[in-house]
């Protein structure tokens, strides 16, 4: 392609809602144009990229024997109904675009497929000999982000590779489960992305085993902890440790101490020569139903630790389960209660708070459903607020409280951790994007949706399913976060807009034009995509362009060209080789197939 077809418009400032460097760099560049928050249009360079991501995606898919298919963007909502995640998507996290179409029936954008896929399953698939079956998607997703940011790391609208795949037993879907997670590991190299493997929530999509996968980068909004043995990883939504052990504190009786003004662990530690492991803090929450009032929750940690939002919301699912769904957990702010006429000693609480405080207190149900984390439960003596300002108590252990507990890992692993598996490694932090994310779901979708098979015993059985996400847009995203300098973006060939750029340094000038357009036919000839610079720009206007849209290797062909020379180098590098133009082909073809199949350039020229 030549240059003056392109519509290349670049911008030589970063916009100013860019907060990231590979958000700037694609805007700078000219690949993506904002069209409204969180919504973004692909130019024509971008699309070429995505494509090349789509090709490797399908060619691995298929090597798995995945079957590729288009579903629907819009989606009836009672099949989301049936497998409860209606409330969940538009009434709890709130992420699903939902709509009403003229016939009065209730419809969601799509921002995942397992209710539709599965149904088709239920529909299709009627014996064991059908199976394994696996099925996939490249298409468009919706989310209605709640603050979309960073270009199309979090957006409204998303490409997405999405695949479902469907098993006689356990052990097959595993199976399969592997496979599709090597299959990934070849995509992400393919890409030229460095990725880590960890354990992962399965959030709102639910199931068993679950595995992300992170591009390493300093933008990245999720915080992997890892061991220095390289033999556990983990997002921190899903971490466990070893907390660091607790100070020894004697307490011989239950004995009340002033602490005026002391709200915090930190100041009642100083004030009173204590240390925070041997302090216990209260957290108030309320767990929130479709249906029906809300749960109050009183949970009781360590006094340096830190509750884990996801953890919490799980524990309260799984002991909650009869009443549904939990769509959602939001503290129990002081200044909503102190509108109901509810006033707590902030600062001063403890773990038998009575259940009267909330009495009367608007969609709330009963007393505190109390949740002790582990690292507070194994504390022989402690001490925690008293309920009454200004006022703390030394417990001698928790039967002196009296209280009915449910024991609980809700803390957040920290960096500095002991791991799990060795006490002597630590775990150390890594900032991570999420770039790929593969579960085993079980047998939840295919329960909910009647997807059935006739197994070889006659009996009818629900079928076992997996579900294999990439964010394709994303990842085109990543890959510029991870590889980028001062000057622009640094694409591996495998996935640039253009292979190389052909650059005339001077395009008035006829011998510079010819020699150009002499290799710019053969390198296409060859099988290059191939980009001709033949703007009439001046030279360093090229060069710098060059260097912003990343593309791996430049051809100059400037004032040597009269010798029949020009000059070859690779955009990471900045070593310049000068060499005849017919050793150009010989010199980069074989060059460009090693990189084809995946990374970043080789060193040099």
């Amino acid at each position: 392609m030549r240059a003056q077809d392109l519509l290349l418009v670049t911008l030589r400032e970063p916009p100013a809602e860019a907060e990231i460097p590979s958000h700037q760099w694609l805007v700078r560049g000219g690949f993506i144009r904002r069209v409204a928050s969180g919504i973004y249009a692909y130019m024509p360079l971008m699309w070429r990229v995505l494509r090349k991501v789509e090709a490797i995606i399908r060619e691995e898919m298929d090597a798995t024997g995945a079957l590729e298919l288009r579903l629907p963007a819009l989606q009836p909502a009672e099949l989301w109904r049936r497998s409860g995640r209606w409330d969940t998507y538009t009434a709890g996290e709130g992420i699903m675009f939902s709509l009403t179409d003229r016939q009065g029936r209730e419809l969601g954008l799509g921002p995942t497929h397992e209710e539709v896929v599965t149904s088709l399953a239920a529909d299709l698939i009627r014996s064991y000999r059908q199976l394994p079956v696996s099925l996939y998607q490249l298409q468009t997703k919706f989310r209605d982000e709640i603050r979309p940011r960073f270009g199309l790391m979090r957006g409204r609208e998303f490409i997405m590779k999405d695949a479902y795949s469907f098993h006689a037993d356990e052990e097959d879907l595993r199976r399969y489960y592997g496979c599709m997670d090597q299959a990934y590991r070849r995509i992400f190299a393919r890409c030229g992305l460095k990725v880590l493997a960890v354990q992962a929530d399965s959030g709102a999509i639910g199931g068993g085993a679950s595995q992300e996968f992170m591009a390493v980068a300093d933008a990245g909004e999720d915080l992997v902890l890892s061991s220095g043995d390289g033999r556990y990883a983990a997002n921190q939504e899903r971490a466990q440790s070893l907390p660091p052990p607790s100070a020894p504190l004697k307490v011989t009786a239950d004995q009340c101490f002033a602490t005026p003004g002391q709200t915090t662990i930190e100041a009642v530690c100083a004030a009173h020569h204590l240390d925070p492991t041997q302090t216990v803090k209260v957290l108030l929450h309320r767990a929130c139903f479709a249906d029906g009032p809300d749960q109050p929750v009183l949970t009781a940690l360590r006094g340096d630790q830190e509750v884990n939002p996801v953890k919490l919301t799980n524990t309260l699912g799984r002991l909650l389960a009869e009443r549904g769904t939990v769509l959602a957990l939001e503290r129990l702010d002081a200044d909503i209660l102190q509108d109901h006429g509810v006033r707590l000693p902030v600062g001063f609480l403890g773990p038998d708070l009575s259940d009267d405080v909330i009495q009367g207190v608007p969609d709330l149900v009963g007393g505190f459903l109390r949740i002790v984390d582990s690292t507070a439960a194994d504390l022989a003596g402690f001490v925690c607020g008293a309920n009454v300002p200004d006022r703390h108590r030394r417990v001698p252990g928790w039967p002196a409280l009296g209280l009915s507990l449910t024991r609980a890992d809700v803390r957040s692993a920290q960096p500095g951790d002991r791991c799990c598996h060795d006490p002597k490694t630590v775990l150390t932090a890594t900032r991570g994007i999420e770039v790929g994310h593969i579960f085993q779901l079980g047998r939840k979708y295919s329960s909910a949706l009647a997807a059935c098979f006739n197994s070889e015993s006659g009996d009818a059985e629900p079928m076992w399913m997996g579900c294999y996400g990439i964010g394709v847009s994303r990842l085109a995203q990543a890959v510029v976060e991870q590889n980028h300098d001062d000057n622009g973006m640094i694409w591996p060939v495998s996935i640039a807009p253009f292979e190389v750029v052909i650059t005339v340094a001077n395009g008035e000038e006829q011998e510079q034009c010819g020699l150009a357009e002499k290799l710019y036919g053969e390198l296409r000839a060859a099988g290059v995509d191939v980009l001709l610079d033949d703007r009439m720009e001046r030279a360093g206007v090229k060069f710098k362009d060059a260097d912003l849209l990343g593309i791996p290797w430049r051809v100059v062909v400037g004032r040597n060209a009269a010798r029949g020379h020009v000059e070859l180098k690779t955009r990471s590098e900045k070593d310049v080789l000068d060499m005849d133009a017919s050793q150009l082909l010989p010199h980069l073809i074989p060059r460009l197939q090693r990189q084809r199949r995946g990374g970043l350039p080789e060193a040099g020229v």
